[in-house]
């Protein structure tokens, strides 16, 4: 039997730009922005600035077995407290729990964030962790907030030890998705570094933290690791940077064609640079623009 391969309708491309003191930069024009798919030159017909806007957050809580070790569910509830405190009018938050190969959406999108503070408050870690299994499920979720920029907080401390779905089949399924993923990883305090600030030197734990680190770049997100809650604050603030000062450009793939996955890059007119973006798409061929942009030796990014 021929497996049948979707491709999307319309791609969303969220970009955070910066300058060189990493401050985010507003007011930017479509014309700063050329956005290149593989190289070749496309052209998009949606251009937004959004600054400010309020944004659905879908949150994604372990609470698995391993959380209850060394403060890391507290690290998590830390990081959620800290979201409801930077909260901007019209924001509004979901809460799902996984443990034990299960996910249960515990708060439906509210936004009142005492309530989901309330939910965090009465999980009881158990169980086995399956968070790629999980986490495939939460990008229809974050569809159900009322908010257009949307973005998913995933807290674990980064063990998968009961996932049906292999690390390769969860890629491919993020490849074909436009809202970004935030992992944020909880490490025990007392345990040994790598010489790089990234965790324990376990063969196990060095392999999760490439996992979200991978998650993060090809959603568009951002991986922020901590052995200390309170350090996930400042990751919080750079999540609501990121999320309160981006621009959108989208584009609509042909109808018809190869589906597979194209990598996208953007370059910009000014002196700035892109410091968050998605890595690519899954689908058919962009709408791409001729001219010089298109030729050898133009401005392509390397």
């Amino acid at each position: 039997m021929r497996k049948e391969v979707v491709s999307v309708g319309y791609v969303m491309v969220p970009v955070v730009v910066a300058d060189a003191k990493g401050r985010t930069v507003p007011g930017l024009k479509a014309s700063d922005f050329v956005l290149f798919c593989e190289g070749r030159r496309v052209a998009f017909d949606l251009f937004e600035e959004s600054r400010g806007a309020p944004v659905s957050f879908t949150i994604l809580l372990d609470g698995s077995g391993s959380m209850a070790l060394a403060g890391k569910l507290e690290g998590a509830k830390e990081a959620l407290r800290a979201l409801s405190q930077q909260r901007r009018n019209g924001d509004d938050f979901s809460l799902h729990v996984f443990a034990s190969g299960e996910v249960r959406e515990v708060i439906p999108f509210t936004t009142e964030p005492g309530v989901l503070l309330d939910a965090v408050d009465r999980v009881k870690p158990f169980g086995k962790t399956a968070f790629y299994d999980a986490l495939v499920r939460m990008p229809d979720r974050s569809l159900l907030g009322k908010n257009g920029s949307r973005a998913i907080i995933l807290l674990t401390d980064g063990i998968d030890n009961a996932s049906t779905l292999s690390r390769d089949k969860l890629k491919e399924i993020l490849e074909g998705i436009d809202v970004p993923v935030y992992p944020l990883g909880l490490r025990s305090p007392a345990t040994v570094r790598d010489g790089k600030g990234r965790g324990p030197r376990t063969g196990e734990a060095l392999i999760n933290i490439e996992i979200l680190e991978e998650i993060a770049t090809v959603s568009g997100g951002r991986m922020a690791v901590s052995d200390d809650p309170k350090d996930l604050r400042e990751a919080i603030t750079l999540i609501e940077n990121d999320l309160r000062s981006q621009y959108l450009l989208g584009f609509a793939p042909a109808s018809g064609g190869q589906v597979r996955f194209r990598g996208l890059a953007v370059t910009l007119a000014r002196p700035v640079r892109v410091v968050k973006m998605r890595a690519g798409y899954k689908g058919t061929a962009p709408p791409y623009r001729s001219g010089p942009a298109d030729d050898p030796g133009s401005d392509r990014p390397n």
